[in-house]
């Protein structure tokens, strides 16, 4: 019982399904983990053992009865609390949604519900998805399981912390401008964006209605694929998702490796655009050096500076943030986090010109990256620029924040991967991300998945003291 928590998804599952492992026990597991790690790491806003147990006991019915098994089907799963599951408060990290109950699960929380998973509870993040690391709020920030007195990534940090800290296998979070691949990356765990469409945002406390997605987080590459399989598709309370979208399993071609795939390396983003530290720079091209010992195809590719497309996502986010938060920005400004009223201030000063010029750039950039596909399979970059800083130097994680490449893949909607490629000389994670064309998860997987064979991180362990 004692190594069970760091079991992935897939090991999980054939255990259970064969008998060997009872969702009761595993639960059991990650419970005891979670009481002896989360006082120091904050991961959690609601832990609910309660529901987790209960939750574990009808998958184990299930699994007697052999009824509508999934591989999901007794794993224990967090979700970031921003997404809605009746019977618990939504509180967005916030004291302004600190009495927020929903009448109605999130289609994510109906999804992995109907596919047998075990709710552990709602998990930290930064206030309303746009903060930062707070410690002036209701609830703690989450920190980093590989050194606590660094901050664990954003903005779905508690989903990043738990994830990585072995308290659970799969959790999700939203990324609206890289808040699932921020915590992948600080946390050495994988983060998918899919594509915009692909997963509903129906019952999720919005940020930026054109730039937000839902992602889900593990520690391997396949868990990831079968977490996307639990929550992608359709859904008519989300008029973004894609109706017509074809639902593959992305778990099926992980195997193909890489061989012949062309790979676009945009190198310029993390040399010459914003410069990533000595480490993280050599990591993303060890990666790419990977890819073609693996037989890929690795050429660099330019296009437009980076400064344009975050400069891009930041007026379409922060016009949008304010639309959304307005009300509550004029009547409650002391109740935000310092944090948090800073990020949403500028949206004050920007002008409906600016956003619909940013709308317009936005396209142009899209069109960009789309063609870029037309002669490469997928995109590889920088996600981070450098490790996770401290956690209560505020100044400093202001600075280090920006210094990220994941907002271009918001301002297109592509989808896009974090992987984790080792850790730096400071004991904390490096990594990388993979993007590929719309509906195309599944290729990002499949060299996801090579790289991860070839280099794998997820038997690296967090000693965390």
């Amino acid at each position: 019982m004692n190594d069970l928590h760091w079991l992935t998804i897939k090991e999980a599952s054939e255990e259970i399904h064969s008998g060997t492992l009872s969702p009761v026990e595993y639960t059991q597991a990650l419970i005891s983990r979670t009481e002896q790690l989360d006082p120091k790491l904050n991961a959690y806003i609601k832990f609910t053992p309660e529901r987790a147990l209960a939750d574990a006991k009808r998958a184990e019915e299930a699994i007697l009865k052999n009824k509508s098994l999934t591989t999901m089907t007794g794993i224990p799963f967090g979700l970031k609390d921003i997404i809605d599951v009746v019977g618990f408060e939504t509180t967005a990290h916030s004291k302004i949604l600190i009495d927020n109950m929903p009448k109605s699960n999130a289609y994510v929380t109906d999804k992995l519900d109907s596919s047998g998973g075990i709710l552990m509870g709602k998990l930290a993040l930064h206030e309303f998805a746009i903060g930062g690391p707070a410690f002036d709020l209701p609830f703690p920030p989450a920190r980093n399981p590989w050194n606590i007195n660094h901050h664990p990534g954003g903005s779905s940090s508690g989903s990043g912390s738990a994830v990585g800290s072995g308290m659970l296998p799969a959790a999700l979070g939203t990324d609206t401008g890289g808040s699932v691949r921020n915590p992948a990356t600080s946390c050495g765990i994988i983060g998918m964006k899919a594509t915009y469409g692909r997963v509903s945002k129906a019952g999720v406390v919005p940020l930026s209605f054109s730039l937000d997605h839902v992602g889900p987080m593990t520690r391997t590459v396949e868990d990831n694929a079968i977490l996307l399989n639990a929550i992608a598709g359709y859904d008519k309370n989300d008029p973004s998702t894609e109706k017509n979208q074809i639902l593959p399993d992305f778990t099926e071609f992980l195997h193909k490796g890489v061989k012949g795939l062309r790979i676009g390396l945009i190198r310029h983003f993390y040399t010459t655009d914003l410069k990533a530290d000595v480490e993280m720079c050599k990591a993303i091209d060890d990666a790419a050096d990977t890819f073609r010992k693996l037989g890929a195809i690795v050429e660099e590719i330019h296009v437009s500076p980076l400064s344009h497309f975050s400069s891009c996502n930041s007026i379409i986010m922060y016009c949008e943030a304010l639309s959304i938060h307005d009300q509550w920005y004029k009547t409650r400004p002391e109740d935000y986090s310092k944090a948090t009223r800073t990020r949403l201030m500028p949206g004050l000063f920007i002008k409906g010109e600016d956003y619909v010029n940013a709308q317009r750039t936005r396209t142009k950039l899209t069109q960009e990256i789309n063609n870029q596909f037309k002669n490469f399979d997928l995109i590889m970059t920088a996600s981070s620029m450098e490790t996770a800083c401290r956690i209560d130097e505020p100044e400093t994680v202001a600075r280090t924040y920006p210094r990220q490449a994941r907002t271009v893949f918001n301002i297109t909607g592509h989808p896009a991967c974090a992987i984790p490629t080792g850790l730096a000389t400071n004991g904390l994670p490096l990594g990388f991300q993979i993007a590929g064309p719309y509906f195309d998860e599944s290729t990002i997987y499949q060299a996801a998945w090579a790289y991860e064979k070839e280099n794998p991180f997820n038997n690296k362990q967090t000693d965390i003291k």
